[in-house]
């Protein structure tokens, strides 16, 4: 039945492409992504600023309401990174202190949370991984309706079960179980192609040209 229905996840990225993508900044691979994917901006790290990877257990629950979200704790593997749309809403805290401490201990990825969490000054000195929109103090409810591993969508960001979901202080990040191979190639590439722009900047011989190239391609007017 459509809102009340737990799912087995039918695929989920590997160990070696959730290690491969920890260590890039999520600003590149969503450059490497057209710029065109996001969870939207409000959605920020709570937690010490910790990088974030691993496949996506998907959870969609009533605004306010964490039943499905304790049960996805309790099905979820070492590495997952649980990923929680409640609806946007921030009136009622979808997880806090207890369930981060639950997850972590299990050895889950992290939460990404489309709602309120609370707790937040225990969450933010912790290394345990939590992205969410906003913080408050009143607590959940636990009734549902909730579904688990079915394809949920943050703010135009659409996540299937086992995608690749990655996070640092930029903001978090949700690769398609299906591009990670693609995705990785590009964004090496370019956090190569930074590094060696960083070294030309200190060391100047950093070449902006392309600046003034774009001015005249576009017909700006410059006054000598």
């Amino acid at each position: 039945m459509n809102g009340l229905q737990i799912l087995k996840r039918k695929r989920a990225v590997n160990q070696e492409t959730v290690s491969q993508f920890l260590g890039l900044p999520v600003a590149n691979v969503s450059d490497s992504m057209s710029r065109m994917f996001a969870g939207g901006v409000k959605l920020r790290p709570m937690h010490n600023g910790a990088p974030m990877s691993g496949p996506a257990l998907t959870v969609r629950t009533r605004p306010g309401d964490n039943l499905f979200i304790h049960k996805a704790i309790a099905l979820a593997s070492p590495g997952d990174v649980i990923v929680v749309d409640g609806g946007g809403d921030l009136t009622n805290a979808l997880i806090g202190e207890i369930m981060s401490h639950m997850a972590s201990v299990k050895g889950l990825g992290g939460f990404v949370i489309n709602g309120s969490i609370r707790d937040a000054k225990a969450l933010k000195v912790n290394s345990f991984p939590v992205f969410a929109l906003g913080v408050t103090h009143r607590g959940p409810y636990k009734d549902g309706p909730g579904e688990i591993n079915t394809k949920i969508s943050l703010d135009g960001m659409v996540i299937e079960p086992g995608d690749l979901i990655i996070g640092d202080d930029d903001g978090c990040l949700c690769v398609p179980y299906d591009q990670c191979a693609s995705v990785y190639k590009a964004t090496k590439a370019k956090t190569l192609a930074e590094e060696r722009m960083i070294a030309d900047i200190t060391a100047g011989t950093y070449d902006g040209a392309w600046v003034d190239e774009t001015l005249k391609r576009l017909g700006c007017y410059i006054e000598e």
